[in-house]
């Protein structure tokens, strides 16, 4: 997928990127681990070989890898007992009524160690890289106290720092009410805004900031003051919006400025009409669609409608328990009807817009990232996400150099 300079996303019928290709190329990758140049084996010479390494992709592919604009992969432990729940008939959110969902990792994760959270990440981090992803976005959310959402962020930004892959990291303190508030969510949002905030803003932690604006969760009345008190330290917003109704929370994202608004499985004329009238991008999450048997958003919709559309994986115990973007292609083909270079496209530079990184990442041109995957030879595009169990990466590269 190799685009012109200067463009960070795709919107639209620009998604189709089925001819943005180069048959029988090379890239040339420089000391920065950034791509210095690109063109066609026929006009490569013994010259500009001299001094190089050289790597045969062997009749495959190179794509951008994977850029996972939605994940909440700083856990403790795992919540397999509620997927049985869900196999016995409990909704989403029936379980969470019960003590289950959020509530039940804030409890596993406030036992837990800083370090143990780290390494349990870092493998989850690092299994997500091995299968093509070069960038990830990193949210709080299971701690829903001061300390313990410090603590997430604290693993998050040893993850930034220890990585091969890009991180960004997102507050979402307002991910759920924390048990000490039980039936008090207003005095939660109090807190949250008078406490959690000044405290995630004096270590310098976080990127973004999130709130879980839907049915039973926060109501945009309280999404925008959260919102609204978080453009005072810097935090630009990225809604966890519409999953469960349409909730108004991509209009208030929009509003306010909002980089991204995620889930959307719920969304109408009004939302898309609404997402028409600035840069947010239209996050989609598969992965919890096809897990807890919910809609799938309407990407093809939104497609035609002339939206930037990225999809992410939602890595999550509870709702989307997997970070494999290659199964997120898939489920976009399979599922939401996007054709699969549109699909790549929404993993990968929208995905990277979804993060402020489209400049950087997502496509493969000179002076951007080079972080992308070399393929088994595969017959066409198409066949990857058609073939979607089938093991087709051969070699993954991040920040100019092969990992594993």
């Amino acid at each position: 997928m190799a685009l012109p300079g200067g463009v960070d996303r795709l919107a639209g019928k620009a998604m189709d990127v089925s001819d943005q290709t180069l048959a029988d190329a090379w890239i040339s990758i420089g000391a920065d681990g950034c791509i210095s140049s690109l063109g066609q084996m026929a006009d490569l010479t013994a010259d500009m070989l001299a001094g190089h390494e050289v790597v045969d992709a062997a009749g495959g592919d190179i794509i951008p890898a994977f850029c996972d604009s939605h994940t909440h992969i700083i856990y403790a432990g795992s919540r397999e007992g509620e997927f049985l729940d869900k196999i016995n008939g409990l909704s989403y959110e029936e379980i969470a009524r019960r003590g289950g969902g959020i509530l039940n990792s804030a409890d596993r994760l406030h036992s837990t160690s800083e370090d143990e959270l780290y390494q349990q990440a870092m493998a989850r981090a690092l299994d997500m890289i091995a299968k093509g992803t070069g960038a990830i976005e990193v949210k709080s959310g299971y701690g829903l106290t001061v300390e313990d959402e410090v603590k997430m962020l604290r693993v998050a930004a040893r993850m930034r720092d220890t990585l091969p892959a890009t991180v960004k990291i997102t507050f979402l303190g307002a991910h759920a009410v924390g048990r000490a508030y039980v039936g008090r969510q207003g005095e939660y949002v109090d807190m949250l805004i008078a406490d959690m905030l000044p405290a995630v803003a004096a270590e310098g932690l976080a990127d973004y900031v999130d709130v879980f604006c839907d049915r039973g969760f926060f109501t945009t009345e309280e999404t925008a003051r959260i919102l609204e008190a978080s453009a005072s330290y810097g935090l630009r917003p990225k809604i966890h919006a519409n999953e469960l109704d349409c909730s108004g929370g991509v209009q208030v994202g929009v509003e306010h400025g909002a980089i991204s608004v995620d889930h959307l499985e719920r969304m109408g004329a009004e939302e898309i009409e609404a997402l028409r009238t600035g840069t947010t991008v239209a996050t989609m999450l598969p992965g919890a669609s096809f897990f807890l048997g919910m809609p799938y958003a309407p990407a093809r919709q939104a497609v035609d409608a002339g939206l930037t559309v990225a999809l992410a994986s939602d890595f999550n115990p509870g709702s989307s328990p997997s970070g494999d973007m290659r199964m997120v292609w898939a489920l976009g083909c399979i599922k939401m009807r996007l054709t699969p270079a549109e699909a790549l496209a929404a993993c990968t530079i929208n995905g990277a817009a979804a993060m402020e990184l489209g400049h950087d990442m997502g496509s493969i041109a000179p002076g951007r990232i080079a972080s992308f995957v070399i393929t088994q030879p595969v017959p066409s595009l198409a066949f990857i996400p058609y073939a979607y169990t089938t093991p087709w990466i051969r070699q993954v590269f991040i920040n100019g150099r092969p990992i594993g």
